[in-house]
């Protein structure tokens, strides 16, 4: 999926000529793209975002499992740390009862629970975020496979990414790495870096809706249908060249890599949301209950677009924009 006539990426050019469409190929891409692929900001930052994309237009559930796995070894190669074996995730959401927390003793160990823990059952090892005794919040990387790590199991319902289950688990006394420090995680850089490559999957899965669009257009033109069309790509052009200017900045390290990437990821959001709404008003209910496919991809990007806190979102971006002199 380009998002600048510039040549194709060494990344860009590794993907198989057939995409992964389940969690086990997602999962198989991973390791074989991670020992291999530069984070944001080294250069590339073009060609990782395309392939996120190019990935998510095939299956969100697939890209889904590659972009974490990614951005856990740009996280790592940020403060040069090695590449770990296996498949990574990044677990930084907060919220419940029993928060996760990090106790020091001889070592740093984890415990409580954490909520929104994408694949863990299936990933080797994660970046978790976690609160210190002192009120500190820390990052530290965990192997999932440690005999005090539990997978809550029933409690994921969503009718999208339902093979990618994104529940709690439960932490006991589990060995923990910390990596940089408290408060490092979100100070960082490459916080937002991260986050723009999350909007890179969803300009993806609204393409993989779109293609819907266009190819009953083709088959079977009429004024309304062309219409959808027409302001759907008119859309995707706005999220395309959103992208590609901020990858272009991202690689320079230019500053205000945050308004950047709330700008970017408001863009995105808005533009997804409208293509799913106008392909459900070109296309009718047919295709959301004959079309397995469609019915999956249009499922999976409206719940992964509420990574985007919609009025929550516009209201920090106006927040940012408010700080500028002059921000336009």
């Amino acid at each position: 999926m380009r998002l600048s006539p510039a040549p194709e990426g060494p990344l860009l050019r590794s993907l198989p000529s057939d995409l992964p469409r389940s969690i086990d190929g997602g999962l198989a891409l991973a390791r074989a793209l991670g020992p291999r692929t530069d984070g944001p900001g080294e250069g590339a930052t073009a060609d990782l975002w395309e392939t996120l994309a190019t990935l998510a237009s095939a299956d969100l559930g697939a890209a889904r499992v590659v972009e974490p796995h990614l951005d856990a070894l740009a996280i790592l190669g940020q403060i040069g740390e090695p590449v770990p074996d296996g498949v990574w995730g990044v677990f930084a959401a907060e919220g419940g009862d029993d928060p996760l927390t990090a106790t020091r003793a001889d070592a740093v160990t984890l415990s409580g629970t954490k909520p929104w823990c994408s694949l863990a059952g299936r990933l080797d090892g994660a970046l978790v975020t976690a609160a210190s005794a002192d009120g500190t919040r820390g990052l530290y990387a965990v192997s999932l496979h440690d005999p005090g790590v539990e997978v809550i199991p029933g409690t994921w319902h969503a009718r999208g990414f339902t093979e990618l289950p994104s529940g709690p688990v439960r932490f006991s006394n589990v060995a923990a790495t910390p990596i940089g420090a408290p408060g490092w995680y979100l100070s960082r850089p490459g916080f937002e870096w991260g986050g723009m490559g999350v909007a890179a999957c969803w300009f993806g899965g609204a393409v993989g809706v779109a293609r819907a669009v266009h190819a009953a257009a083709v088959a079977r033109p009429n004024p309304f249908l062309l219409m959808h069309l027409g302001a759907i790509d008119r859309g995707l052009q706005d999220a395309r060249r959103a992208l590609a200017e901020a990858a272009v900045l991202v690689d320079a390290h230019a500053a205000g890599s945050r308004i950047l990437a709330k700008r970017v990821r408001a863009t995105v959001a808005a533009v997804a949301e409208d293509v799913i709404a106008r392909a459900g008003h070109a296309l009718g209910p047919a295709p959301l209950a004959l079309d397995a496919e469609h019915a999956k991809r249009v499922a999976d990007l409206t719940l992964y677009l509420r990574q985007h806190h919609a009025e929550r979102d516009l209201e920090s971006l106006g927040s940012a924009v408010a700080e500028e002199a002059a921000p336009w």
